[in-house]
């Protein structure tokens, strides 16, 4: 794909619960660990995070039979402490997250490039399955 022909998908959430919370729960790796898979046959059994411009972070995403595995890594540009996040992943695809406070709420919208191995909906429907993960790890840690 050339540069000015990135398909863009968004995915959001709105969660009941504080942008400081929200954005505590995205960004620790103990947090991480618990929500981040898009299925309950797959998890992730490792983060590193090291949130801030230039920082670099590692997410190993693995099927829970062994079967298959890859790190989901990055490099972030710029960080707004609850409020957004832009990073570039290892294979130089871009993504961007915002925080959006809602009356007690948090919107939370990420925005990414696709890649071109899966089909665009097979992509949303993935990323899409785990901001469903974190809004529910969020919710129910929150009481």
């Amino acid at each position: 794909m050339e540069a000015n022909d990135k398909t863009i998908v968004t995915v959001k959430a709105l969660i009941h619960a504080p942008i400081e919370l929200v954005w505590k729960m995205w960004t620790s790796p103990e947090d991480i660990v618990k929500w981040n898979n898009a299925s309950d046959d797959w998890h992730s059994p490792h983060a590193v995070n090291d949130v801030r411009a230039g920082g670099k972070f590692n997410v190993r995403m693995e099927a829970k039979d062994g079967s298959a595995g890859f790190d989901f890594s990055g490099v972030y540009d710029k960080v707004t402490v609850n409020g957004f996040l832009e990073y570039t992943m290892d294979d130089g695809r871009k993504v961007k997250v915002y925080f959006i406070p809602a009356e007690g709420k948090t919107e939370v919208v990420e925005t990414f490039e696709a890649e071109n191995a899966n089909p665009v909906e097979m992509q949303r429907g993935g990323w899409q399955a785990i901001m469903d993960n974190f809004k529910k790890h969020v919710e129910h840690n929150s009481k």
